[in-house]
């Protein structure tokens, strides 16, 4: 009877979890499972469960927390929108120079100036995205 009150008491902790996120709660669910196991398959008495309960949340919480904390807080380096955009090729389409022009990357129209304010580029030049500067594409000619 006490194995369906700590599955009982997981499941609570578990849905609990998914509101902090902390990872805490987790393994005390993990703790409670334990419980309910050793109750399921010994029949062992209260302060045993309660005692596989202590030291199983506390294994989890010194052990496997802190790499989970990592794992879920490293996350692999995706460069998204403009970001992604610096160090490509792009092709001149309008003349540029250090206040206007514009550039073609990778099939979308930018507006576009030198990284070098003497620097003049012609249309069909190919050239290369320095940085992203608000809506304006720095640009430079290797």
């Amino acid at each position: 009877m006490s194995a369906l009150l700590w599955l009982a008491a997981a499941i609570v902790l578990v849905v609990a979890e998914m509101f902090g996120g902390e990872l805490v709660l987790l393994m005390l669910a993990g703790g409670a499972f334990a419980a309910a196991g050793v109750d399921f398959v010994w029949e062992a008495p209260l302060w045993v469960e309660g005692l596989v309960f202590a030291v199983v949340s506390v294994l989890l919480l010194v052990a496997v927390r802190p790499v989970a904390k990592r794992h879920m807080l490293t996350r692999p380096a995706v460069l998204m929108n403009t970001e992604a955009l610096e160090g490509q090729p792009a092709v001149v389409t309008e003349k540029v120079d250090r206040h206007d022009g514009r550039v073609k990357i990778g099939g979308d129209i930018w507006s576009a100036r030198t990284m070098d304010p003497a620097q003049v580029i012609e249309p069909g030049t190919h050239v290369t995205v320095v940085q992203i500067d608000g809506a304006t594409a720095v640009v430079w000619l290797p």
